[in-house]
């Protein structure tokens, strides 16, 4: 498969990569250009973004999450048919999952991609020093090339012409040039970004913006050249269907059961969270759900006071619950519906704020109640990668199960009584977290299913089963 491709990255966070990466993509959309848009690492907003300025599905790109050998083929799954895809990094350029090397680096991600590098560093506060700093990431991994500089935050022609001259001597094109302005971005809180289902309106005036930044002061037509010098990648695209192949009904090895056609317990309605409130989901996982035979229909709880119609299971995943704990908690109708399909046997999933969602209050506003447990906000960031065993059956997974997640949350779960663990973290600190009760698995992990597809066909399976109950 050959696709043109680059790799957006930096020195380290904050230097622009977002502006940089978003602002492409829209200026590449805009001259009509089919544009495959994608983000390193396990961040759920920025693909918002990258959605909005593409037109596509933003999809993430995890070597810790999925494994380093799903990282191209899902890159080949997200990009199929696209004339470029656009690789938006994370944190500093070499900075990885802690105590693991180059593992789900952005080096890691574009040595796997065989993709170029464009380089954004802001040069508001350096001369002639960027060429030492280009030189430095240039050299420091010979596999990982370095195809040019964008500069950010300029303060002057005469500013860019030193910095020009400085780079000129160390070889490295300068391939685009941001003036230090007002930025045009995004506002912030306490997880990050806000995301674009916030604020659509004028997340899409700021991705226009970003578009004619980037077209005022980058060299596209460079850029598309470096991204045409990627070679092909030999890999096979990752698929649903093929994922889902050799994995039994219930999650196990074998044969999966024909799918059979659509209709009341046989292709089971599962409900996705979505709106404002719960933004965070990889695409990839309504694909596995669809492939293993679910028929897939989103719910908004800050508006709709019912569930899909012959709901058979439920998924919530991350997002802001905190910042809508009015809303959620006066939308009475639904939070009594979630808590009837719990109480029912129902499978439920429940990621972060799906957890908080599910609690029976959330600083001290009713939730749905289906867990004994409170949630409130916390000074604390609770972050970083993890390694998890199941510790108990449920409708995700067989006790066992072991996968890889990721944690980012401000909030803190007292539970109560009556539920079993649902993990056992094994690394980088060993202790048991989130609630299995029946069918409801809830946990602050998140993670992505691609890396165990089992996880679909086994919560699918127990939909249809619910579905086909008496």
């Amino acid at each position: 498969m050959r696709i043109p491709r680059l790799v957006v990255a930096a020195p380290s966070s904050g230097s622009g990569k977002t502006t940089v990466a978003t602002g492409l993509m829209a200026a590449f959309a805009g001259r009509g250009l089919a544009v495959s848009p994608h983000k390193a690492g396990p961040d759920y907003i920025d693909p918002g973004y990258h959605a909005l300025a593409t037109g596509r599905p933003g999809r993430n790109l995890d070597a810790f999450l999925c494994g380093p050998e799903l990282v191209a083929p899902l890159f080949a799954h997200g990009s199929a048919g696209c004339d470029l895809a656009v690789v938006e990094g994370v944190m500093g350029l070499y900075d990885g999952a802690a105590g693991r090397g180059e593992l789900a680096s952005t080096a890691h991600v574009a040595k796997l991609l065989r993709a170029p590098v464009v380089l954004v560093v802001d040069a508001s506060s350096q001369s002639r020093s960027v060429a030492a700093l280009v030189h430095g990431f240039a050299s420091f991994d010979p596999q990982v090339r370095l195809g040019g500089v964008i500069l950010n935050k300029v303060g002057s022609d005469r500013h860019e012409a030193m910095l020009r001259e400085a780079l000129e001597e160390a070889g490295m094109p300068v391939l685009g040039v941001l003036r230090r302005v007002p930025q045009v971005s995004a506002p912030s809180r306490h997880l990050g970004l806000v995301p674009v289902a916030e604020r659509r309106a004028d997340a899409v005036e700021a991705v226009a913006a970003l578009a004619e930044q980037v077209r005022a002061g980058c060299d596209l037509d460079g850029l598309l050249a470096l991204a045409r010098t990627a070679p092909a990648l030999d890999c096979e695209p990752w698929s649903p269907q093929a994922a889902l192949a050799g994995v039994g009904p219930a999650g196990s090895s074998g044969a999966r059961a024909p799918e059979g056609p659509a209709g009341p317990g046989l292709r089971p309605v599962v409900a996705v969270a979505g709106g404002p409130a719960f933004t965070f989901s990889y695409a990839e996982h309504a694909e596995l759900l669809t492939a293993a035979g679910a028929d897939v229909v989103p719910f908004d709880p800050l508006h709709d006071e019912a569930l899909p119609d012959r709901t058979a299971g439920l998924v919530i995943g991350g997002g802001f619950p905190e910042v809508y704990a009015p809303e959620l908690a006066a939308n009475e109708p639904l939070r009594k519906a979630v808590a009837g399909l719990a109480a029912a046997g129902a499978p439920v999933a429940a990621e972060c704020a799906g957890l908080l969602y599910l609690a029976r209050s959330l600083d001290g506003r009713p939730m749905c109640g289906v867990l004994d447990a409170d949630a409130r906000m916390s000074e604390r960031l609770t972050l970083g990668y993890r390694e998890a065993v199941a510790v108990s059956d449920s409708a995700l997974a067989a006790a066992g199960t072991r996968l890889r997640g990721h944690e980012f949350h401000r909030t803190v779960v007292e539970p109560g009584a009556g539920a079993s663990p649902a993990w056992g973290f094994t690394h980088p600190e060993r202790r048991v977290e989130g609630f299995v009760r029946g069918g409801v698995h809830a946990s602050y992990l998140h993670t992505h299913w691609a890396a165990q597809p089992s996880v679909a066909a086994r919560f699918t399976e127990a939909a249809r089963g619910f579905a086909g109950a008496p």
